[in-house]
This record gives C-alpha cells, structure tokens and sequence, in this order.
C-alpha cells in the first residue's frame, strides 16, 4: 500500500466572513525564531485592503445598531468557542512563538479571558463615557458615546495572539468594525482565530484579518480615505508618528497601544474601549407646565 500523502491546510485570509485567496496570487512563508517553517502563508495586496475596508464598511452600521446584550453575547460566544479550541491554539502559538506549551497555555487562557472581560463591559461603558449635562437654556443636554466607524489595527514588532485578540475586543465592544493585518511572523493563530470568529456568530465584515508584510499595506491602512481610525500595536514612536501623518489627510483618530501594554493586563481596561468611541451629544427642548418642567 502506497504511503499516505499529508494533507497541508491552506493558510487564506478573511474578508467578509470569508476565506479568500490574495487578490495578487502571493505567499511568503515565514519560520520562527528557531527556524521552523510556519507554513505558506498569503501575502496581501493593497487591493486586499480595499477589499476588507469595503466588508467593514458595509457592516459598520448594523454591528453599531445591535444592542449592548447581543453585542456581549457574540463577544462571550468567541471566548466559549476559543475555550473549546485551546488545545488547538496552544499548540499553534507555541510553533509560531518559539515557547514552551506551558507558557503558551497562559497566553491562550488570559486571551480568553481578555474576550470575556470586553463582553462584560459591552453593556456598561454607556454608563460610564455617557452624562446627563447643565446647561442654563430650557433644553435637556445629553452626552452619549457611539463607535468611530472603520478601524484598521497593524500587529507591529512582539504584538502576536494575545495583542490581535485585545485589538479585536476592544474595538469590536464600541460598535466599530475592523481591519488588522496580522504580525508577519505570527500568522497561524491569527487565521485560524478567524476559523473562531465565523463560528461564533459574528456578522461577515465586523473583522477582517489579513496577513502579509506591514511595510507593504501600512501605508494604505493609515491613508484609506474610507478609515476612520488607525490603532498601531507595538510600533516604535519614529514609524508612528510617519503612519500618523498619512492618517491627517481625513483626520483619523490615531492610538498607539505599546507591546507591554497588550501583553499585560494594562488593556484591560475601559479607556481601551474609549479610544475608539466618538461623543455625540443632543439637545432636548423642555417646557415649563404649571411650574414642572417636561420634555416634548
């Protein structure tokens, strides 16, 4: 009987709750720091890009109108169905970060845990970046804080799995939609956490995950002018502040996290939420009844 002949997965991308192939037919194939290689791995396109930021916008609009229970409930369903894959994405962070199992069983647990502390907050940072405001007219005044839009998030040097995942909840909590081209050399997890999100009911085009190289699309994400937000993870100040200038041209709100703050527990936070959240604010005419004040 002949020998069998493995079967090797594919490593595509995701756009639109999809798996596409790379517009431009590319791959690299990337290997970890002890030289194992990682698998072929597809090389986004700039067209790639435009491919996802158009899936984000499509889907902005409906994500931000789901309400606060549904939106925790999706985030929480991640974490069940990232729960039931450990196993899985130990053995793929462990590969691709050069790491003992044991210490990546601990990146895996706390990123779970990360879903599940952004789920908790999905129905309470309303309460909490939102206020009821003094005004000396006869008008009620109300401050409420609703998603920016669009985000594209770039995994720069040391932000892998649980830097992707943080990216991902945080910004996803707010109401925004996503765009993050995942670390060069940490492609595995980041994909098939994709696998994750498809299962886990979350709209197609909420999150998008794209591999390649960063100095090929970082420029296209931080220029989009269909991109209302760029979060760099773990990118050092003279190539921030570049990528920075590119986002001006549609006046992006721009937020650097540093690697130690994703990969610690200094992102867990609700300020993360907020860094991508805009305030709107309302006025509501009043009318003096008998010496009561009412709305109408």
């Amino acid at each position: 009987m002949a020998e069998r002949i493995e079967v090797l997965k594919t490593f595509k991308i995701y756009i639109n709750g999809k798996f596409p192939r790379t517009e431009s037919g590319r791959y690299y194939i990337p290997t970890n720091t002890k030289g194992e290689t990682l698998g072929n791995i597809c090389l986004s396109s700039r067209k790639d890009v435009r491919n996802a930021v158009v899936a984000a916008r499509k889907a902005q609009e409906a994500w931000a109108g789901k309400s606060a229970y549904n939106n925790s409930q999706i985030l929480y369903r991640i974490a069940e169905n990232l729960e039931s894959r450990k196993a899985e994405f130990v053995e793929l962070v462990a590969k691709e970060e050069a790491i003992s199992e044991t210490k990546s069983k601990g990146i895996v647990e706390s990123s779970i845990d990360r879903l599940i502390y952004f789920a908790g907050w999905s129905d309470k940072f309303q309460q909490l970046f939102s206020s009821v405001n003094p005004v000396a007219s006869s008008h009620f005044n109300f401050s409420m804080a609703e998603a920016t839009g669009v985000i594209t998030s770039i995994c720069g040097e040391d932000v892998r799995f649980k830097g992707l995942v943080s990216a991902i909840a945080a910004t996803i909590c707010g109401g925004n939609t996503l765009v993050i081209l995942a670390n060069e050399s940490a492609p595995l997890s980041a994909i098939s956490f994709a696998e994750v999100l498809q299962h886990s009911d979350v709209p197609g085009g909420v999150v998008n995950i794209l591999t390649g190289k960063s100095e090929e699309l970082e420029s296209h994400m931080a220029s989009h002018m269909d991109v209302n937000g760029l979060l760099l993870l773990g990118y050092s100040t003279t190539n921030a502040i570049l990528l920075e200038e590119l986002a001006t041209e549609n006046l992006k709100r721009v937020r650097y996290w540093s690697a130690a703050k994703v990969n610690s527990n200094e992102v867990e936070n609700p300020y993360s939420i907020q860094d991508f959240l805009e305030t709107k604010t309302t006025w509501h005419p009043v009318e003096q009844i008998g010496g009561a004040t009412a709305g109408y």
